[in-house]
């Protein structure tokens, strides 16, 4: 997970790409930015979960019950818990990602290797994807933030447009 954590916008530049977006455009970028990331992490998070499915269910002589879903889907093999926040609500429509798609409609046998190790080679590819796309999306929001930055040491007062008048 450390190769995706994110580092803090120690040295905001001004961008170039961004120069032409007013104060509120700037922050709505960022926030559109944000959504989607949010929605990117959502998926990574299924694809995960779907992995982990499928490794407990290999492993399994028997069907998974309630209390082994709880373990497998509630444990990070480290002692935490996966209990991130989420801003994703069920009836949001999220991106579709027509490979996910399939796969969460596929039945697969974890007790055949061959559909076992097809499964698990597209939900791997498919969370490479996801990766790659979500290290984007951070690299674009730490250019808008550090836009912000710039902006906001050039003209503090701008900064409190955020705050809603009375």
């Amino acid at each position: 997970m450390s190769a995706t954590r994110r580092r803090p916008v120690t040295e905001a530049m001004p961008s170039a790409e961004l120069a032409g977006l007013d104060l509120e455009g700037l922050r709505a970028y960022r926030h559109r930015l944000e959504a989607e990331e949010d929605r990117v992490s959502y998926w990574r998070r299924l694809v995960h979960a779907r992995l982990d499915l499928l490794a407990a269910g290999s492993a399994a002589d028997h069907p998974l019950s309630f209390d082994d879903l709880v373990r497998v889907l509630g444990d990070t093999g480290t002692g935490g818990s996966r209990r991130a926040l989420v801003s994703i609500r069920a009836a949001d429509p999220l991106p579709e990602l027509p490979e996910l798609s399939e796969m969460w409609g596929t039945e697969v046998d974890p007790h055949d290797p061959d559909e076992m190790a097809e499964a698990v080679e597209r939900l791997t590819d498919a969370e490479r994807q996801l990766t790659a796309y979500r290290r984007a999306l951070h690299e674009r929001i730490d250019e808008a933030t550090g836009e912000l930055i710039v902006r906001y040491r050039d003209n503090p007062a701008a900064a409190l447009s955020v705050i809603p008048a009375e």
